[in-house]
């Protein structure tokens, strides 16, 4: 089987690294991968998201199976766009498509999720551009510290400002509805309850009827 991952972080390299190891892998194909995927398989030079160089790739290679790492190529729509292609209908493709990938693309959409299907969530509000008077009116009115104000899209892991201090909570409404911080990412925010604890993430594969738990980590962002 010749294999495509895309992405070229840490997770990407562990991936690469037991798929590697796989007796079913014949080739392995990164994009754009790393200095470390670089020793396990073969670099190709194009970004997550570019669909026109995942589909060429694909065909140019024979790639029968294709493993996205990275939201942002889920986000993209990347799933669809190979399997839109009649010569690869039959290509695996492990990522969801760009709706269930809403649910990490978009807090807002998640947040809406969880409370039509009674997930237990943080509570919060959600402000746009042109809210941020808004939001300020929120933080001093109702909500209470410490604040937890999230952009709205990917942001990489620095989309979250957590402080007890109003002003601080106003420049990063301002960063994110004003002046645009993090771009498209930033254009709606929620201004969420503070939940004390330890962050946990579950990790699962599953084809929508079976599943299968891969195991548990925690992040560091602030570190």
């Amino acid at each position: 089987m010749n294999i495509l991952l895309l992405g070229s972080g840490g997770r990407e390299h562990a991936l690469a690294w037991k798929l590697r190891e796989s007796l079913k892998c014949d080739y392995l194909f990164i994009a754009p991968g790393n200095a470390g995927t670089h020793f396990l398989g073969t670099n190709l030079p194009f970004a997550v998201d570019d669909i026109k160089s995942i589909i060429k790739a694909c065909k140019f290679h024979n790639i029968q199976m294709v493993v996205i790492g990275p939201e942002a190529a889920l986000a993209a729509g990347v799933r669809e766009a190979i399997l839109a292609e009649e010569d690869l209908k039959k290509v695996i493709v492990i990522g969801p498509g760009k709706l269930g990938a809403t649910l990490e693309s978009s807090k807002d959409f998640s947040k809406k999720f969880m409370e039509k299907y009674s997930i237990p969530t943080a509570q919060a509000i959600t402000f746009e551009s042109g809210q941020a008077d808004l939001a300020k009116k929120y933080i001093n009115t109702e909500a209470k510290a410490p604040f937890v104000i999230k952009a709205d899209g990917l942001a990489a892991g620095k989309g979250v400002i957590i402080t007890s201090d109003k002003e601080e909570a106003f420049t990063a409404i301002d960063d994110m509805l004003v002046s645009n911080k993090f771009g498209k990412s930033g254009e709606k925010i929620l201004i969420e309850q503070f939940l004390d604890g330890i962050e946990l993430s579950v990790f699962v594969l599953t084809n929508g009827k079976q599943y299968t738990i891969l195991g548990a980590a925690k992040d560091y962002k602030r570190i």
